[in-house]
């Protein structure tokens, strides 16, 4: 069952020539398993879901469904198309997937009403729980309060990834979600706004650096979620160097480098994304993991 937690936003490792790395696949699934997670995202931006294939993607989440059985997978299946948008859902289904999660249409920049439009619409066919997912950083348009409110209505859109960055705004969802659908889910979509979106009443994160230390994120949202926001604090504070280091370029550029440095499988990045600038290098040999 879908619920609040720690859910790793998985990358997808790569061979060098530029194939998908299987085993390593399978490997950071055990990994993820290991460090007690509550759940998976396939397919979302750190997955570099633009450069896979419909044929990559239905391998990788065959191997996931057949690997994990004790937690969630939920698979990115937003598009800048509401049509398309049902296909991938339904296709997400028929492959195993226990929830989706819904980027905001990116590039033609619906209207408010074009979004309340495409989610709704959406969801009233849906065959999963659908999770919501605000990022105005990569997709030009915010879903504001009042739209969310009217989403708030729709029993099969079960929460949100907030990555808006903005603390005013999170705040105000918080509100209005605690005003009318306690249940509804709010995760966090930044990795260093963990520890006050959940001071907030937020329940959770998607979280990029738990490809890398799942356990070390899983204390910090177990902490928060007893309350014992002083330890929770230090933890975060612990692991921010690493938020940092995490973003000094494009996700997932710089978590895939840190990551290869662990020896965890993780590859280059595909194409249009380039591999970490060489000045970023030292500054992430820096980090302690």
């Amino acid at each position: 069952m879908i619920g609040s937690g720690l859910y790793t936003a998985l990358i997808t490792p790569f061979k060098k020539g530029g194939e998908i790395d299987e085993e390593g696949f399978a490997a950071n699934l055990s990994f993820q398993i290991e460090g007690g997670v509550d759940g998976l995202v396939l397919f979302g931006t750190t997955g570099e879901s633009p450069t896979l294939s419909s044929e990559e993607k239905t391998t990788l989440l065959t191997l996931a469904r057949e690997k994990i059985t004790s937690i969630p997978l939920i698979i990115g299946c937003g598009t800048y198309s509401t049509e398309e948008t049902a296909k991938n859902l339904a296709w997400a289904k028929e492959h195993g997937a226990d929830g989706a999660l819904l980027v905001s249409p990116y590039y033609n920049k619906p209207t408010q009403e074009g979004l309340y439009h495409h989610f709704s619409t959406l969801a009233k066919n849906s065959p999963l729980p659908i999770i919501l997912y605000n990022i105005q950083g990569r997709t030009g348009v915010n879903i504001n309060v009042s739209t969310l409110v009217r989403l708030l209505e729709i029993p099969k859109i079960i929460g949100i990834k907030e990555a808006s960055g903005n603390i005013d705004q999170m705040s105000d969802f918080l509100y209005e979600i605690g005003k009318r659908r306690e249940e509804f889910l709010f995760l966090a979509g930044d990795d260093a706004l963990t520890f006050p979106t959940m001071a907030l009443g937020g329940n959770g994160i998607v979280s990029v650096v738990s490809n890398l230390v799942p356990k070390k994120m899983k204390e910090l949202v177990d902490l928060c979620s007893s309350g014992d926001y002083l330890k929770a604090r230090s933890v975060h504070e612990e692991l921010l160097p690493l938020f940092r280091a995490a973003f000094l370029e494009t996700n997932p550029i710089p978590i895939k480098a840190i990551m290869q440095l662990a020896g965890i499988p993780s590859g280059p990045p595909r194409p249009p994304l380039s591999p970490l600038s060489p000045q970023y290098l030292e500054k992430i040999k820096q980090v302690s993991l």
